[in-house]
């Protein structure tokens, strides 16, 4: 009778356990990642066999367990797709610190529902994921990450621990994206950015132009109620500053014109007494792009201004010339920083006793 002899244990796959990879965040990796903790290709395939405690999720990068990668899993992988070194410089292995996003930041649906707007599906509900990278990345989509390329980054902000494009940038992208036949999902996408306070429809607007989707008809329909709205809004809050902080009552809403002669323009609160004036900027400006590429051409260069502008430094000086004081607010400052914007009405009331009387206007209601 033979006896069969017992084999020697096998050699483990790599230098450390499986369970020292727990600090990795939402346990996903990128290949270099990987490298630099001591696992070779080698090792990080066995580990990826059927059957195997890893798997991959995109090129170049891998879930450290078994089952479906959560939102935040997916989120990372992205980044880390995205965000991975050309490959001149890959045989620099990455610091310990280094989070593998590179410039890469999360951009279109995933960004606004990282900023919190409700109407976009949550992270683990989006079949896909936008990544902004800049326009000389050679990258392809793949998979459910779409590649979205810029010739200039927005700074980003940081939200649960990635980093993600602004509001603005994140809702052109996202509208430049969608299909034909998402125009009620785009109209509620603006309405709620300006409603829920996201951003101001002036660089909002300034934005869909840079990307040239204001001609799209989901957009036209929605620009002037936003417009509309966020004006209405910045007017609440300039009322309510001028209560709340104790300043005179002014004459809201009127039309400044030189008796027998030409208007002046309408401003949003004189106080005749003083030859004070409030002009609220709530409107944007638009900008004719010489690029039509929506998803990452020459975005944003070659912009002019439109000669409304012109128009409204010309009213502000000449209103300056007869003496009258022009305090010009945003609605973001209103939003933002209302008591310091109370301070610098309250300090141009106080200085216009000391000026030279203004010329004698018709205040007229607008």
């Amino acid at each position: 009778m033979t006896q069969n002899t017992p084999l020697s244990p096998l050699p483990p796959l790599f230098p450390r356990p499986a369970h020292s990879f727990q600090d990795a965040p939402h346990r996903v990796l990128s290949a270099a990642q990987l490298r630099a903790r001591g696992v070779s290709a080698a090792q990080t395939s066995a580990q990826c066999l059927p059957g195997g405690p890893w798997q991959p999720l995109l090129p170049g990068v891998y879930l450290l367990h078994a089952g479906p990668p959560s939102g935040q899993e997916r989120l990372h992988g992205a980044l880390l797709y995205a965000g991975r070194p050309p490959a001149s410089s890959r045989r620099t292995p990455p610091e310990p610190t280094d989070d593998g996003f590179g410039e890469a930041m999360v951009t279109g649906p995933a960004a606004l529902a990282l900023h919190g707007f409700a109407s976009v599906p949550d992270l683990e509900a989006l079949h896909r994921v936008d990544v902004l990278v800049p326009r000389t990345r050679r990258l392809r989509s793949t998979r459910y990450v779409e590649v979205v390329r810029a010739a200039a980054l927005p700074p980003p902000v940081r939200l649960a621990g990635v980093p993600v494009a602004p509001v603005e940038r994140a809702l052109a992208d996202a509208v430049a994206g969608a299909g034909a036949g998402d125009a009620e999902d785009v109209r509620r996408l603006l309405t709620e950015a300006v409603r829920a306070g996201h951003c101001e429809p002036g660089s909002l607007v300034r934005e869909l132009s840079a990307a040239k989707v204001l001609g799209r008809p989901a957009v036209v329909g929605a620009v002037d109620a936003l417009l509309a709205e966020g004006r209405a809004a910045a007017e609440g809050r300039l009322y309510a500053m001028v209560r709340e902080h104790g300043l005179p009552e002014p004459l809201w809403n009127v039309e400044l014109r030189l008796p027998g002669g030409p208007e002046l323009g309408g401003v949003d609160a004189y106080w005749p007494d003083l030859a004070v004036a409030v002009e609220l900027d709530a409107r944007a400006p638009r900008f004719d792009a010489p690029e039509p590429d929506l998803r990452g051409g020459n975005r944003g260069a070659g912009r002019t201004e439109d000669p409304q502008w012109s128009a409204y430094a010309a009213k502000r000086e000449r209103l300056e010339r007869l003496g009258i004081t022009v305090v010009h607010l945003t609605p973001r400052k209103l939003r933002e920083a209302t008591e310091q914007q109370a301070t610098v009405v309250r300090t141009a009331l106080m200085a216009a006793g000391d000026q030279e009387p203004a010329a004698y206007v018709m205040v007229l209601p607008r």
